[in-house]
């Protein structure tokens, strides 16, 4: 996988060098450019802004450089041998970035990352290169950062983990939180190592047991239990055809109980007089 990011600051995307993905860097497995906005400006100032049209406070980042850079970059990549790229868009305003997302991206060979500052890039930047490539406007959560670089990371991380070859082991993304799959709208549980006592805090006896069926059985059930302590509107809105039988008797414990209007196991809501002793 290619990936090219522009900002006005390149030393901020030095964590790309290290952990998984700098020893994806080193293998080969991630080909990472970081170019530097202002190459691409013609003023002594280097200037990348300018006052936004209708007023208001902030600046807006200007159309030239941003064009100019975008160009060279995608013809940069062209004439390596790069081909199917995508324009991803840090912005507050963009849809949620979610792990189904990061799996999307991770099956395109080629990203370019437009971190952006103030109040944002030209709008007629992005409406330009919708034309030539898919644009992917993401959020990495619902807040206001000061750039668009913190969130290059995020999306990088997620995305190259799950490139083959980069984890250690192949599975360990399969039981992760919202993995395709059983996991897709749930936290995954609390996990546990050597020693079995700490502190006079002992792991739970199950997961000394070698019983895979009931450590499984455990580990989904500590999944809705967090799940729904953490985050009810997962469970509010998840397929209900993706519970068991199990799974709605622990939903039950937890304070859950299916719509009764809806089908014989619609969706689930809080019932209001709460969890079972």
């Amino acid at each position: 996988m290619r990936l090219d990011v522009v900002t006005i600051f390149p030393e901020y995307l030095e964590p790309l060098n290290v952990s998984l993905v700098g020893k994806a860097r080193a293998r080969g497995q991630l080909n990472v450019h970081v170019h530097d906005l202002r190459e691409w400006t013609y003023d002594r100032h280097n200037t990348v802004d300018d006052t936004p049209y209708g007023g208001g406070p902030g600046m807006v980042m200007k159309t030239d450089p941003w064009g100019d850079a975008l160009d060279d970059v995608l013809a940069q990549g062209y004439e390596t041998g790069s081909a199917r790229p995508a324009l991803i868009v840090p912005t507050p305003s963009g849809r949620p970035f979610t792990q189904a997302l990061a799996v999307e991206l991770s099956e395109r060979p080629w990203l370019v990352f437009t971190p952006a500052r103030y109040e944002g890039i030209d709008r007629r930047v992005i409406d330009e290169y919708a034309t030539r490539v898919p644009v992917y406007e993401v959020s990495i959560g619902d807040y206001v950062l000061a750039g668009g670089e913190a969130a290059v990371l995020v999306v990088t991380e997620a995305v190259a983990r799950l490139l083959p070859g980069v984890l250690g082991n192949a599975e360990s993304h399969r039981d992760d939180s919202f993995a395709p799959g059983a996991m897709a709208n749930l936290l995954e549980g609390p996990v546990y190592t050597k020693p079995p006592e700490w502190r006079g805090r002992e792991i739970p006896e199950v997961l000394l047991s070698g019983h895979h069926g009931k450590i499984a059985r455990w580990r989904r059930d500590e999944a809705l239990r967090r799940t729904a302590a953490n985050r009810p509107d997962l469970i509010e809105r998840c397929d209900p055809k993706a519970f068991d039988k199990k799974d709605r008797e622990m939903l039950s414990i937890l304070g859950w109980s299916p719509d009764p209007e809806g089908e014989p196991y619609g969706r689930f809501w809080r019932r209001p007089e709460g969890v079972e002793q």
